[in-house]
């Protein structure tokens, strides 16, 4: 089972790879759990890109495919694959294509904006342990109060409105155009093309979960 997972931050998508890792048995993989990878470190790509890393350069899509084909050859990879958040760009999934990497399910876990700030906004973390909390769904018996110490909650950098509408922008601009190319290419009718399945990601986990399992059971058995 070969598996592209995608939707924008916030919807779910780490839980979800999780639950689909563990019953499919295979690895999950983004460009960041590759980049932090030992056996791919000491390669030459990966040599060329910490050449780039620390001159501050960006990694270029060539460079990514090069990587993630080098990945999947690897033996944790015999029943196939989750590429969680990948592919990111409209070249990316054009290489994946070209080069013959074989997908059988793109799942979008689809979620409106403001309930992606909601979500995250509301998030508050404890320094010292890390525990989180959240405003709404979670929130501590005293207001902004870590419940085990007392010590005051945060909210990371990375949790503020301004952010997550930029990285929300982000990726409307980089990531809706490669949805729109799975869509159609399984329009398109050929064989090879992926199952495109749409999930609604406003239901709690546990519902999105059976969503999810439903219909890849339902369209593995097509």
């Amino acid at each position: 089972m070969n598996i592209i997972l995608l939707g924008p931050p916030g919807a779910g998508k780490g839980t979800q790879a999780e639950f689909l890792t563990t019953f499919y048995h295979i690895p999950k993989i983004s460009t960041g759990d590759i980049l932090r990878d030992p056996a791919i470190q000491g390669t030459p790509v990966g040599l060329q890109i910490k050449a780039l890393m620390d001159t501050g350069q960006l990694i270029s899509d060539k460079v990514i495919i090069e990587l993630v084909e080098s990945r999947i050859q690897q033996a944790d990879c015999t029943n196939g694959f989750l590429f969680d958040g990948f592919p990111r760009t409209l070249p990316q999934a054009e290489a994946i294509r070209s080069n013959g990497i074989f997908i059988d399910f793109v799942i979008e876990i689809e979620i409106e904006d403001d309930e992606i700030v909601k979500r995250l906004s509301g998030r508050r973390i404890h320094p010292g342990s890390g525990r989180i909390y959240h405003i709404l769904h979670n929130s501590p018996k005293v207001p902004n109060t870590d419940d085990v110490t007392g010590e005051p909650l945060i909210q990371r950098n990375d949790d503020t409105e301004a952010t997550i509408r930029e990285r929300l922008r982000i990726y409307h601009q980089q990531t809706k155009p490669v949805l729109f190319y799975y869509k159609e290419w399984q329009r398109s009718g050929d064989p090879d093309a992926p199952c495109y399945i749409l999930i609604n990601g406003h239901a709690d986990v546990d519902e999105v979960r059976r969503h999810i399992f439903a219909e890849l059971k339902k369209n593995s058995q097509k």
